[in-house]
């Protein structure tokens, strides 16, 4: 074979895996797009339904629950039976509850299509995270991982912006921003159908279905030294996703309703360059760096609030999105490293459930300490409650670090060991076998 055949048939295999990598990032960028997008609707919604802070908290964790259940039982079905059938239905379910969004004429229906987001969300989410995975290349070790890091914020960002931008601009934004993203998922739907399976499908589809929690053994000590940092930025999230647009209301009753969803827009879009930015880091050092400035971004909060400053609650949403970009990035690479392929989705689904548990029960708990004690005292409760979080995971996380540095002295062996020597093929992390 000439030297002109071989590298046209090189660039059509980087072509047939560049296409589809591209899909699937698209699909958990829309996807975490979609679940924002009602953040800066929520005053439209409170005004038009009388809602409370705690009915928008509900809503909010009818959405996260939802999804928790759909991770619990489809985070493996894609190993069993491919990534192609799993991404079609939950697409169309997705597309099904921007419909349902879009009729939605009360708080018992905007649950609702909450419940069917979710559903659709969880059982993508793992699905789209692990064919992300399965399409990484030896030549760009850690892509799938970067990917998974940053999607999620920048699909976030995404969602609130264009929400926010349709609230000013556009007639009727409580139906327009669900039927323009029905279209898209559907769009996608069919994308997903003309390229090609990437897992092995295999037997056990149904007792995959069954509700658990897997984590590979090889991911286990991972997930425990960055858990607490993981805890406590998506707690931080989803006090700015459901609460937010009240907290910015609290500081400036006059300002235009729209303004309420910017605060979560600023900590998606610092995220998403805060994970750009510290790929270059070692996972175990980023992820310190996030937890760190947790406790100084809700600091800086509740200063902005005692003061009403809105400059200084954005510029804790800018910190709020350093750590939640930091500590995503981090351990997700840590986690997904030494993990096996058969493993992947499953792990991946594992922490989400961490995560969106994280997001979800706490903010419940905001609503309803705003209900009884306000805003102040509840956003007060809350920022101690994530900052000790944040404190003791960094504690962890230096332990860890003190522990590896105890171990530079020792000879290193010739060979790596098998498992570490796969991780590395598919992410490559300083130390991460340590």
């Amino acid at each position: 074979m000439s030297s002109a055949s071989t590298g046209a048939l090189v660039e059509r295999t980087d072509m047939a895996k560049r296409l589809p990598f591209a899909l699937d990032s698209s699909i958990l960028i829309t996807l975490l797009a979609a679940s924002s997008a009602p953040t800066p609707l929520y005053p439209l919604y409170q005004d038009r339904w009388e809602l409370s802070a705690l009915a928008v908290t509900v809503v909010f964790s009818a959405y996260t629950l939802a999804l928790l259940a759909a991770l619990l039982t489809t985070g493996a079905l894609s190993e069993h039976v491919g990534r192609r059938p799993v991404l079609v239905g939950a697409l169309a379910l997705e597309a099904a509850s921007m419909a349902a969004f879009a009729a939605a004429d009360g708080m018992d229906a905007l649950i609702a299509a909450r419940i069917l987001q979710g559903l659709a969300t969880g059982a993508a989410t793992s699905a789209a995270g692990a064919a992300l995975v399965d399409l990484d290349e030896p030549g760009h070790p850690g892509r799938s991982a970067l990917t998974n890091s940053i999607a999620p914020a920048a699909g976030m960002a995404a969602g609130v912006l264009t929400a926010t931008l349709l609230i000013r601009y556009a007639p009727g934004p409580t139906v327009t921003v669900y039927l323009s993203l029905m279209l898209v998922f559907t769009a996608q739907a069919v994308a997903v159908l003309l390229f090609p399976e990437t897992a092995r499908p295999h037997p056990g589809a149904w007792r995959s279905l069954r509700p658990r929690v897997a984590v590979s053994p090889a991911a286990r000590r991972a997930l425990l030294l960055s858990g607490g940092g993981v805890v406590a930025v998506w707690a931080l999230g989803g006090f700015y996703s459901s609460l937010g647009p009240a907290f910015v209301r609290f500081l400036a009753p006059d300002a235009p309703k729209a303004a309420g969803g910017m605060a979560f827009f600023t900590l998606s879009l610092s995220a998403a360059l805060t994970v750009w930015a510290t790929r270059g880091l070692r996972p175990v050092n980023a992820a310190l760096l996030g937890s760190a400035a947790i406790p100084v971004a809700v600091a800086l909060s509740l200063i902005g609030m005692d003061l009403k400053s809105l400059p200084a609650v954005f510029t804790a949403a800018v910190l709020a999105g350093v750590a939640f970009g930091a500590v995503s990035q981090g351990s997700l690479r840590m986690v997904l490293a030494p993990v096996p392929r058969p493993d992947r989705s499953a792990t991946l689904a594992a922490y989400y459930v961490l995560s969106y548990v994280a997001m979800s029960l706490p903010a419940v708990g905001a609503g309803v300490l705003t209900e009884l004690y306000g805003l102040r005292t509840a956003a007060h409760l809350y920022a101690a409650l994530v900052a000790l979080v944040s404190t003791a995971a960094s504690a962890m996380l230096i332990g860890s670090l003190r522990r590896a540095s105890a171990h530079t002295t020792e000879p290193l062996p010739e060979r790596a060991p098998a498992a570490c020597a796969n991780a590395a093929a598919t992410i490559r992390i300083p130390a991460a076998c340590g």
